[in-house]
């Protein structure tokens, strides 16, 4: 179709011109250009045929004229873009020295300014030559203020002054001058000096430009969040988080766990209770079963009937053994937290399961027990050789074999077992 369109034009075209030919030829017109005594007579059409051969003359002189300052031109940008990747690569490679001689020299060249001076202040950077970097910050045009003052925030907090960074990036978001790094860089500063709302205050934008993949955005957002509930100062701010959160935040254990610690600080221990329950019907986590044995002294015989329950979703479980451990001892249950911690150190040695242990063995007066227990509390995280704990005399051995059961997909399909 596109072929048929352009035959046709072209038969236009050469219709129009045989038209307009006939009509010249019928009547040429008459030009008359009389300068001083110089008298030239022309018809028009070789008048116009004069004017367009002079402007092609005149384009082929000037483009002849100009001809040696485009190679010029262009053989000065060539050697800009050759020091630039030069510099680039060296940086990469780390001959910091190097990176900074070239790029020195490709920021000489107006257009590859400002990406050589920011590389420039990061070569410097990386061999202490801090002087050399600011002045290259110095240096960087207007274009480039966002990305230079991210850089200095950056170099501020790699030479630990967290301080003196949050205070330059709280002034420029001030005045709507931060680039997304500069936010990045906002909120780990927050966090670092433990302001999460000023980290939370600073998500909405970076959200907004999808900079990240879901999935990073998904776990900076938790962070800080996880942060925020934290340092809640009183439980109507934490409640008031809670409640602004999205669902899909509201199911992430990491956030759960951390309300959750958060609530039975405040004496809001049902509250603990339900979020971490709720979390453990829709999907298992350890971290949560580790938690909900920590939520203090109160609801413990209530926790323990939901801790046991959860046996049979997790039997070989080592972080819901321990909190099993905790609970019992709570009721007194000596014989069974000591059973159920063993089973734990057995499964998963960790410097909770010993911590748990020393304090059934200081709540059965065994302080030999309870003291090399708490040694290892200290020894299992360095990987030091643990010291023996004897079995409390009225149990002996405890059985502390894993827990053959049947695990099935979402699918309904038996796994193989992981051993």
């Amino acid at each position: 179709m596109r072929l048929w369109r352009w035959v046709f034009v072209l038969l236009i075209v050469a219709v129009a011109a045989a038209l307009a030919w006939h009509w010249l030829a019928a009547n040429p017109g008459y030009v008359l250009v009389r300068l001083g005594q110089t008298t030239l007579e022309t018809s028009v059409v070789v008048a116009l045929a004069l004017l367009v051969l002079a402007w092609l003359a005149v384009g082929i002189v000037w483009r002849l004229v100009r001809w040696p300052f485009r190679a010029w031109g262009r053989a000065v940008k060539r050697r800009g873009r050759e020091r630039l990747a030069s510099g680039l690569t060296a940086f990469a490679e780390g001959d910091y020295s190097q990176a900074e001689r070239d790029l020195g020299k490709a920021a000489q060249h107006e257009a590859f300014r400002t990406p050589a001076l920011l590389v420039l202040a990061r070569a410097a950077h990386e061999r202490g030559a801090e002087d050399r970097a600011t002045q290259a910050l110095g240096d960087v045009g207007a274009s480039g203020e966002r990305a230079a003052d991210a850089l200095r925030a950056r170099f501020l907090i790699e030479n630990g002054k967290p301080r003196e960074a949050l205070d330059l990036l709280k002034a420029k978001g001030a005045q709507d001058a931060l680039s997304l790094r500069g936010r990045h860089l906002l909120v780990d500063a927050a966090l670092a000096l433990g302001e999460p709302q000023v980290a939370l205050d600073a998500l909405p934008p970076l959200a907004r430009s999808q900079s990240l993949t879901s999935d990073a955005q998904a776990e900076l957002e938790t962070r800080v969040l996880a942060a925020a509930l934290v340092a809640a100062p009183d439980v109507n701010a934490l409640n008031a988080l809670w409640s602004r959160a999205t669902r899909a935040q509201r199911r992430r254990p990491e956030l759960v766990e951390a309300f959750a610690r958060r609530s039975a600080a405040f004496g809001q221990t049902l509250a603990a209770m339900d979020e971490i329950e709720s979390a453990q019907r829709r999907e298992w986590s350890d971290a949560l079963a580790a938690a909900y044995g920590e939520l203090g002294d109160a609801e413990a015989a209530a926790r323990l009937r939901n801790a046991q329950g959860w046996l049979a979703l997790a039997p070989n479980s080592a972080p819901l053994l321990v909190t099993l451990g905790r609970l019992q001892a709570q009721q007194n249950n000596v014989a069974g937290a000591e059973e159920s911690l063993q089973r734990a150190l057995a499964l998963a040695p960790s410097a909770s399961a010993w911590e748990a242990l020393g304090d059934v063995r200081r709540l059965a007066g065994d302080a030999t027990g309870a003291a090399a227990a708490y040694a290892n509390a200290l020894r299992e995280p360095r990987g030091d050789r643990v010291l023996a704990v004897e079995p409390l005399q009225a149990r002996g051995a405890v059985d502390t074999k894993p827990i053959a059961f049947e695990e099935r997909s979402e699918h309904g399909v038996p796994r193989l077992p992981a051993h």
